[in-house]
């Protein structure tokens, strides 16, 4: 039988280990946020060119897989950066973009709705008592959903198709943040690496979204 001593003691290593992982998922997704902005910034000043659909998917999840092959290790952090920054990239052009057709001023109310989709997606899973991880089989669901519709969305041109694919990766990417954190917190994920790259891909889309959302809303 286990002494009082010997659990607390591990209920302590436990209580540390999961702030280590948190605190490092934060620091990191901070740096990546800044290091994407940066690279953003870059693709603005230099008016460089969106790379397309089949570089964006290769791109996309060449860097991803090679991200998550090597978490457990220090390339994994070199991948990080190098996602991260590929994802920055892409940013650049969509901004220009907006900003050359007198929709600049929505940019900011986008970064602003995203920051407070994460800020109140990781406050509610760091302190509800809710177990999150059954919105598992929604996800999968909405994950599906989201595939048909984007390969929908290539043959058909909609506006309706295309407000609601960006409203429904919204969802999705706050059910991710929400899933994620908790999982730190409970100790389900204790790769901060993972963790990263999961919340950093979700407020990347949460942001697109509300920038086609928006996008669309002010085309006259």
């Amino acid at each position: 039988m286990n002494s009082p001593m010997f659990t607390r003691t591990s209920t302590q290593e436990s209580a540390l280990q999961t702030n280590k992982v948190l605190r490092n998922t934060y620091a990191l997704l901070s740096m990546t946020l800044l290091w994407s902005a940066g690279v953003a910034g870059v693709a603005m000043a230099f008016n460089l060119p969106h790379p397309g659909l089949i570089i964006m998917l290769v791109g996309f999840y060449g860097l991803l897989y090679l991200t998550e092959k090597n978490r457990n290790n220090s390339m994994g952090l070199v991948f990080t950066f190098l996602f991260t920054g590929f994802l920055g990239y892409t940013i650049g052009p969509m901004l220009n973009m907006y900003i050359g057709v007198g929709m600049g001023d929505i940019i900011l109310t986008a970064l602003g709705g995203t920051a407070l989709s994460f800020i109140a997606a990781s406050a509610y899973a760091l302190t509800t008592k809710r177990d999150l991880s059954m919105m598992g089989g929604l996800m999968l669901s909405l994950f599906v959903v989201l595939v048909v519709g984007m390969i929908a969305s290539i043959f058909i041109q909609s506006t309706i198709l295309q407000l609601a694919m960006s409203s429904l990766f919204i969802v999705f990417s706050t059910m991710a943040i929400l899933m994620t954190t908790q999982g730190i917190i409970r100790g389900g994920e204790t790769n901060y690496i993972s963790a990263t790259i999961t919340l950093y891909v979700s407020i990347y889309n949460i942001f697109i979204s509300l920038l086609s959302i928006l996008g669309i809303m002010n085309d006259d």
